[in-house]
């Protein structure tokens, strides 16, 4: 199928600078060739057009830290510290939570994040032969591993999540791809961990975890390992694989030089993280060590919305805060950690930029009929300082268009609306 994006305002992708009064062509599901409007074929055939006349376009974002069908747990246990948060209110809740109620607190995830501009998403959870099938319903584009607990997963769960891995991996025409996923040095023992480490080398499989998240997590580690969870980790060579890691808000001495020696793919939570009052992730000094940093809401229970212009803003606030430095993590930074950072961090190749060959996945942005974007002096910073993801009206996820003029294309929205709710009350019931 050939979709073209004409009269787009400017183009804003990574590496690039602004090009503006421009045209898209995509093909299947590649951005085929990037033009100046001049130049445009008016008799060529295509099988669709976009008239982007007052837009803007930009990769989709990239959410490469979530656990979507935590929606259903919105508003349901806030103000709380991480530990108590986590054993008295989310796991036992999650323990309550079928397969049918995954799917759609993960449908209500996969809607929301489409609404506000994110193409591409990565999922630690579980059930997710239920999140693939949304995620192919939905035309969206998703990393997706089973989340694994030792004490609650065990042999049978880590061969559960390896067989889903090699399953799905390249699955819906390519839109899922998979990872092997511990979900913290604290909840898996070092001999699982060292076979999750083994089974990713040997299927190729990145690796996804939880790190650092807190200061009782790495005083903990000190007190029963003797070392950060960082340095832990790295003795036993697990970092061996691609891993992304989530949070890494508290290091140790020592720490930094670790996660650059590795390779390590940071997801950045800062609205999480300053939710649960954990700390604000050093992302200033990783950008200048060249760490990949990339951007991650965590779950709608710890968010709480899954809306990554939020993110971002948030992200550069709370850098130029900490090291009071007001250049601290810039527009044009916060863009490359949103997108093309991602992408790196997934270990996708060709996605998070507008270039030809690139993956089609992009978002168009009404600059002309909202006010945040007056007067245009500089419409990067009016997208990142002052506008909200309203602005958003259409999203194209590998070449299909998901979302137009802000109406949804693939998704129900009423009967995922009426079935989260449905669900998520239950269980809130059963467990009162």
């Amino acid at each position: 199928m050939k979709i073209l994006i004409k009269n787009i305002e400017e183009i804003h992708s990574p590496f690039s600078g602004v090009k503006k009064n421009q045209f898209i062509l995509i093909e299947d599901q590649i951005i085929k060739k990037i033009d100046s409007m001049s130049q445009l074929d008016q008799n060529a055939g295509y099988d669709y057009s976009v008239d982007a006349e007052g837009k803007i376009v930009l990769p989709g974002f990239i959410n490469t830290h979530t656990h979507a069908a935590m929606t259903l747990m919105r508003g349901y246990a806030d103000d709380m510290p991480l530990d108590k948060w986590l054993q008295n209110k989310i796991w036992p809740f999650e323990g309550e939570m079928s397969a049918e109620d995954i799917y759609w607190g993960t449908a209500l995830a996969v809607m929301e994040m489409i609404k506000t501009g994110t193409t591409t998403f990565s999922d630690m959870y579980f059930a997710v032969d239920r999140v693939a099938q949304i995620v192919e319903e939905s035309g969206i584009r998703a990393v997706l591993a089973e989340g694994l607990i030792e004490e609650n997963d065990g042999q049978e769960g880590l061969d559960k999540a390896l067989k889903f891995a090699l399953d799905y991996n390249d699955a819906a025409e390519g839109r899922i791809t998979t990872m092997l996923a511990p979900h913290a040095p604290y909840t898996c023992g070092r001999n699982y961990l060292e076979q999750i480490r083994e089974l990713a080398l040997e299927n190729n499989l990145p690796v996804h975890i939880h790190l650092s998240e807190s200061k009782k997590e790495v005083k903990d580690s000190l007190v029963s390992h003797q070392s950060s969870p960082v340095k832990y980790l790295a003795d036993f060579d697990f970092f061996d694989n691609h891993v992304l890691a989530a949070h890494c808000v508290h290091l140790e001495p020592g720490d930094l030089e670790i996660l650059k020696k590795n390779k390590i793919q940071i997801a950045h939570n800062p609205m999480s993280n300053a939710k649960l009052a954990n700390g604000i992730a050093p992302i200033k000094k990783y950008l200048e060590n060249e760490i990949n940093v990339s951007l991650g809401t965590d779950g709608v229970s710890s968010n709480n919305s899954l809306d990554m212009l939020k993110e971002a803003k948030m992200a550069s606030y709370l850098q130029k805060i900490k090291y009071e430095d007001p250049t601290a993590v810039d527009t044009t930074s916060i863009l490359e950690i949103s997108t093309v950072n991602g992408a790196r961090a997934l270990a996708i190749d060709q996605l998070g930029l507008i270039e030809e060959g690139c993956q089609a996945d992009l978002q168009l942005i009404n600059i002309k009929n909202n006010s945040f974007y007056y007067p245009h002096h500089n419409i990067l910073s009016n997208l990142f300082y002052a506008a909200d993801s309203r602005s958003v009206e259409t999203v194209i996820a590998a070449g299909e268009i998901l979302m137009e003029n802000n109406e949804l294309k693939t998704l129900d929205q009423e009967k995922i609306y009426y079935e989260a709710e449905k669900r998520a009350f239950k269980i809130a019931r059963d467990l009162a």
